[in-house]
């Protein structure tokens, strides 16, 4: 037995927080001492607590309060946090010409900083010189705005199994068919022969346009009457069941009707051809293909004429290109049937199409149909399937 292979992924990316911080006052800052800050409130990122440090006299003694230095620190406990940091001075003469030092949008060598343990920072101990800063468009009415953007890396790892919903088959033909069943709302009364059906107009007037045409073209309004003389009750009960439950129901009775023998011979269920045809009157084109389907299981060579006379008779193309197929391909023995006969007796145009697909198989050269190249030169000459030469009839 072979498990299923599994699957994961390891996921990294940022999460980014901001926060600003305005510093007000400036001129009364300086002073304040090398080394020491002024921090703003602590701010929350990726479950961290950062802070900003400015320095108004420098953090490095050595350069005697020269520069400013502003740096990002880990407020909180932490171990070895990787992030990646961003500081904006902000230009305050609406130029936005802002002094930014950034990790994002760009390639870092070293990938993102880490911060050890809290307290680590990172920043600049040489930000910007004090005379410049002082004389610039950061500094506006003794007041510096700084924004600050951190993005603290995480990384997961997912099992990337299938997950799925089963969704049941619909069972809306389900319960279209009890309602059938149950007869309940009811509104049209349909007289088929002898036995009588209680229906739904809508229902019959959504899935047939002939039935919708019967029933709101042709009846009057205060009838809820209708009478169909063209099927068999069973045939009808067919029908119903497939409008109300999208569902093929089948008869296991043979019959045979000696009256349409040109039409049904050796055929293997009566009741589904006649379902077709009725299928085809009605314009049920999606019971039509579901009884193509079930009489191409029992297509054969002794049906395989009568089922094409019956699929070309109801527009039936499907049918009507397989059984041509099988026809093609077995040319010599479909000759020797009943159906043959029938069909050259009373659909000379039919057997012709036939004739044409061979031909047709003859110049693809498909693989099957070396047997019918001399058949179909008997046929064109007037010969039989066994050689002889037939005296053609005037």
């Amino acid at each position: 037995m072979v498990e299923s292979p599994t699957r994961s992924r390891s996921l990294t990316q940022t999460v980014n927080g901001s926060h600003k911080f305005v510093i007000q006052g400036y001129s009364l800052a300086k002073g304040l001492g090398v080394g020491r800050h002024l921090a703003s409130d602590n701010f929350s990122v990726g479950g961290y607590q950062w802070a900003i440090y400015f320095y108004p006299d420098g953090k490095n003694p050595e350069d005697n309060s020269a520069y400013v230095s502003l740096f990002i620190a880990l407020a909180s406990e932490g171990t070895d946090v990787r992030a990646l940091f961003e500081l904006t001075l902000v230009d305050q003469s609406g130029k936005g010409k802002h002094k930014v030092h950034s990790h994002f949008e760009r390639s870092l060598e070293s990938g993102p900083y880490t911060l050890k343990y809290r307290g680590s920072m990172w920043g600049y101990k040489r930000f910007f010189k004090r005379t410049s800063l002082e004389t610039s468009d950061f500094l506006k009415d003794d007041c510096l705005k700084i924004n600050c953007t951190v993005g603290v890396v995480v990384s997961a790892t997912e099992c990337l199994r299938t997950r799925s919903i089963h969704v049941p088959e619909s069972d809306i033909g389900a319960q279209f068919g009890m309602l059938l069943e149950s007869k309940e709302s009811a509104d049209i009364t349909i007289n088929v022969g002898e036995e009588t059906f209680r229906a739904h107009k809508l229902v019959l007037a959504a899935r047939s346009p002939v039935l919708r045409s019967k029933l709101f073209e042709g009846l009057e309004k205060e009838k809820q009457e209708l009478i169909i003389n063209d099927l068999d009750p069973k045939i009808f009960k067919a029908i119903l069941h497939y409008i109300y439950r999208d569902a093929l129901i089948e008869d296991t009775e043979e019959e045979d009707d000696a009256s349409d023998s040109s039409l049904i011979f050796s055929m293997p269920n009566s009741f589904i051809v006649k379902l077709l045809t009725a299928a085809d009157d009605y314009g049920l084109d999606r019971l039509k293909l579901m009884c193509e389907a079930r009489l191409c299981k029992d297509l054969s060579i002794p049906s395989v004429c009568s089922i094409l006379t019956l699929a070309d008779h109801c527009h039936a193309t499907k049918l009507k290109a397989v059984c041509l197929r099988l026809a093609v391909e077995n040319l010599a023995a479909v000759m020797q049937t009943e159906g043959f006969k029938q069909l050259k007796e009373n659909n000379p145009m039919l057997q012709s199409e036939l004739l044409k697909a061979v031909a047709g198989c003859e110049d693809e050269s498909i693989s099957g149909c070396g047997k019918s190249r001399s058949v179909l030169g008997q046929l064109s000459d007037g010969g039989d399937s066994s050689g002889r030469r037939v005296r053609q009839r005037t």
